[in-house]
C-alpha cells in the first residue's frame, strides 16, 4: 500500500507527495505540527496540512527572502526574523559579515525543537552566537520596537491562524517604525497565480507603508508549483540600484541566489504586474 500526503491548495488543486514514514505528529498551543519523510523531497515539515518547508527546496525560498533585502541594505547589522522557526532564514541571513545580531521571534516553541531535531541542516544557525530566540508573538515585538533593526524579515506561514496579522497594513505600518536609517523590510506574500488578492493586498499595504516596494517572484516546487512572492519595502536604497547586490552576492555558498538572479527575480510576468497596476476597489465594493 501507498501512502499519500495531500496538501489542498483550493477546492479543485492540491499537491501530492508519496510517503515513507510519518516520523512525526502533534497539536502544539497554535496549530497541528507533522514531519513527514516523503520519496522526491526528503523530510518536509507541515503546519496545518500545509507545507512549510522541505529538505529539497528550502534553499529557493530562504536564498530568496534573505540575501534580496540584506544586500539592498547598505550595512545591515541588527536583523529580526518573524516566524522562521525552522532557522532556514537566520541561516542565510548570518552569512553576511556585517551581521552582528539576530533576533529570531517565533511564536511556536515546537516548531523550533522540531527543526532542531529533524532539519539540522536548516536549523544550524539556531546556535549561533550572534542569533537571540524569542518565542513570542511577532506582531506584538514589533509593535513595541522603535528604530531598533536594520532589516527586518517576515519568514510567515500562510495568512490563517496567528499569521493573519502578519498580513495586515497595521503590521507594515509598526515595522517601518521599527526600522532604523536606511531600513528595509522583507515578507513572503504568497502565489499570484492561486492567491492574487492576497498578493496584491500585501504588496499595497507594505507600499503604502514604505517609500519604495517592489514585488519579485522565485520558484519553490513544494509551494504550490509555481512562483512564490515576495515584497521588499525600502526606506533607502532601491534593490534594483546599480550598486546592489554588490560583489559578494556571487561569493555567498548559495545555491540560488546570484546577483544576476537578484535582478532577475524583479522581472515580472505581465499579468503580475496589470494585478499590482490595477485599480482598487472601493471601501465595501467588489470582492475579497
Amino acid at each position: 500500500m501507498e501512502l499519500w500526503f495531500t496538501e489542498v491548495h483550493n477546492k479543485d488543486f492540491g499537491l501530492c507527495l508519496r510517503v515513507k514514514e510519518t516520523l512525526h505528529r502533534e497539536t502544539t498551543p497554535y496549530q497541528e505540527l507533522a514531519v513527514l519523510d516523503t520519496f522526491e523531497f526528503g523530510r518536509v515539515l507541515v503546519l496545518d496540512g500545509i507545507i512549510q518547508t522541505s529538505d529539497r527546496d528550502e534553499f529557493v525560498y530562504h536564498e530568496l527572502l534573505a540575501h534580496v533585502p540584506l544586500f539592498t541594505h547598505p550595512a545591515p547589522r541588527r536583523v529580526m526574523v518573524i516566524g522562521g522557526g525552522d532557522g532556514g532564514t537566520v541561516r542565510e541571513v548570518l552569512r553576511h559579515p556585517s551581521v552582528e545580531e539576530v533576533e529570531l521571534v517565533e511564536i511556536d516553541r515546537q516548531v523550533i525543537e522540531v527543526a532542531r531535531r529533524f532539519f539540522p541542516a536548516i536549523s544550524q544557525g539556531l546556535d549561533d552566537p550572534r542569533v537571540r530566540v524569542n518565542v513570542a508573538d511577532g506582531i506584538l515585538r514589533v509593535a513595541q520596537a522603535r528604530s531598533e533593526f536594520d532589516v527586518i524579515l517576515v519568514d510567515s506561514t500562510d495568512p490563517v491562524g496567528p499569521a493573519v496579522g502578519l498580513f495586515h497594513e497595521d503590521f507594515y505600518a509598526a515595522a517601518a517604525r521599527a526600522l532604523r536609517g536606511e531600513g528595509v523590510f522583507a515578507a513572503q506574500t504568497e502565489c499570484p497565480w492561486l492567491t492574487p488578492a492576497t498578493t496584491v493586498k500585501a504588496y499595497r499595504g507594505i507600499a503604502r507603508s514604505f517609500p519604495l516596494a517592489r514585488l519579485y517572484a522565485g520558484w519553490v516546487p513544494t509551494y504550490a508549483n509555481w512562483a512564490w512572492s515576495f515584497t521588499v519595502g525600502s526606506r533607502g536604497r532601491d534593490p534594483l540600484d546599480p550598486a546592489v547586490p554588490g560583489p559578494l552576492a556571487d561569493q555567498l555558498p548559495t545555491r540560488y541566489y546570484t546577483a544576476a538572479l537578484h535582478r532577475a527575480a524583479f522581472a515580472l510576468p505581465r499579468f503580475v504586474e496589470q494585478l499590482l497596476a490595477a485599480p482598487e476597489s472601493p471601501p465595501g465594493g467588489g470582492k475579497g
